[in-house]
């Protein structure tokens, strides 16, 4: 057998004197080698790689444009889902003033807004609601994505830009 090359196969198991698959060899100095295909991991959530830079790049303009920290949550609230979204804005510690959190929970069908201190001032009730309905709108057509990146969009424009 030639260094790295399949010199002669064995119409049993494909190899001369191994019982290796196709796509390996026996090199010169006894190692078998084993091309096999790459395959990368798909990412194991509700969104495609592509899906998640388009929203990566919409909560960062949103954030950019206003001077608020926008931030997304999606997954169960539990029973009160107002406290369990308040809870998850609460952790944000200092920055919680300036963030505004979007909490969405497909399964139970809810979707909450929580404004810090500061951005309470700059996103009225009114504003908020407008940009839920859009958002809600959206997923009963299936569009999870779109539904956050319009929301999103609505709610920077409702805040303005950044205050001098």
């Amino acid at each position: 057998m030639g260094a790295g090359e399949l010199t002669m196969e064995n119409p049993s198991t494909g190899l001369e004197g191994t019982d290796e698959q196709p796509g390996s060899v026996v090199t010169a100095s006894g190692r078998v080698s084993v091309a096999r295909m790459y395959e990368p991991a798909a990412p194991s959530g509700p969104f495609t790689t592509a899906q998640l830079a388009r929203l990566d790049e919409a909560l960062t303009l949103a954030s950019r444009e206003s001077g608020l920290e926008f931030s997304i949550y999606l997954g169960e609230l539990g029973s009160e889902s107002r406290k369990g979204a308040e809870q998850l804005h609460d952790s944000l510690g200092e920055r919680g003033d300036k963030a505004v959190l979007i909490a969405v929970s497909p399964g139970e069908r809810v979707v909450e807004v929580v404004t810090g201190g500061d951005a309470v001032h700059r996103l009225p009730d009114r504003g908020a609601k407008l940009a839920v309905m859009s958002m809600v709108a959206s997923f009963k057509e299936g569009d999870l994505i779109g539904g956050l990146v319009s929301g999103l969009r609505m709610l920077t424009d409702t805040a303005g830009p950044v205050p001098s």
